[in-house]
């Protein structure tokens, strides 16, 4: 267990149209071979489920996601992963949802918290399709400029359909005090903490990813590092995630604590 512990930090929001969800835009078809540990998060309305949110694969029993993706209706009853496929809402093994927990400070500043820890009811089998996700070290810094790598699903221009397979699409990170200022431009304005970092490409567009792939991974060199949360903005602005670090889920609760609850 002492590996799985990190600490989940959001970043600022990302890069791209809000009249476009679900999208990875600019990216390359890829297999979930690539990227074993990336599972979708399914929503039900009625008697329909469809992929809305994407998660990450702590261990057999847990996966890591953004918070506001099982808020309000979207409970246990009304959410489930699917692992194992690199197809929008088909094939792989299908888990319905034991118990959510979601960051204590979720709601409470801004989208600090924006982090779930999410419990299966079932365990996860390994293969070459399912695996665990590599976490950051502790005490790891992100630089500026730093290559990371988004993988998810969704539509692939604007105003088109989601992607029917599993993309990926290369971003950068983003100095912290630029991506500040932009949302301090921003009417009404938004913060971005000091546990906040940012990536995107800035003042380009064209490549990024979109609601759709909230809760789903950022890549470093095959290490998860971001976790991508709200994404309503323009594309000048910068991506939203959430840091993984080494040790802790907040500067006070460790995400072993969070299991163990």
């Amino acid at each position: 267990m002492a590996k799985l512990a990190c600490v989940l930090f959001l970043v600022a929001a990302l890069a791209c149209t809000n009249a476009v969800p679900n999208r990875i835009v600019g990216g390359n078809p890829t297999t979930i071979e690539n990227y074993p540990s990336i599972v979708q998060v399914e929503s039900r309305t009625g008697i329909i489920w469809g992929q809305s949110c994407a998660a990450s694969i702590l261990n057999t029993r847990f996966v890591v996601s953004a918070a506001h993706c099982f808020s309000g209706i979207f409970n246990t009853r009304n959410r489930r992963i699917r692992a194992g496929t690199s197809n929008r809402a088909s094939g792989g093994v299908v888990v319905s949802i034991n118990r959510i927990v979601n960051h204590p400070s979720y709601g409470s500043n801004q989208m600090d918290g924006d982090i779930s820890v999410i419990h299966l009811s079932s365990a996860l089998v390994y293969s070459d399709r399912i695996q665990q996700v590599p976490l950051v070290p502790q005490g790891f810094e992100l630089p500026d400029n730093l290559p990371v790598v988004h993988s998810g699903w969704g539509a692939t221009s604007q105003g088109g359909l989601a992607s029917a397979i599993l993309r990926d699409v290369q971003i950068y990170t983003i100095n912290h005090d630029i991506c500040a200022a932009r949302y301090a431009s921003l009417f009404p304005s938004r913060r971005v903490t000091e546990n906040m970092i940012c990536a995107g490409l800035l003042d380009v567009g064209g490549k990024d990813a979109c609601q759709g792939d909230s809760g789903g991974p950022l890549y470093y060199d095959g290490i998860l590092v971001i976790l991508p949360t709200h994404d309503q903005y323009s594309r000048v602005f910068p991506a939203a995630a959430v840091r993984m670090r080494g040790g802790h889920l907040s500067p006070a609760v460790t995400l072993r604590d969070t299991l163990q609850q």
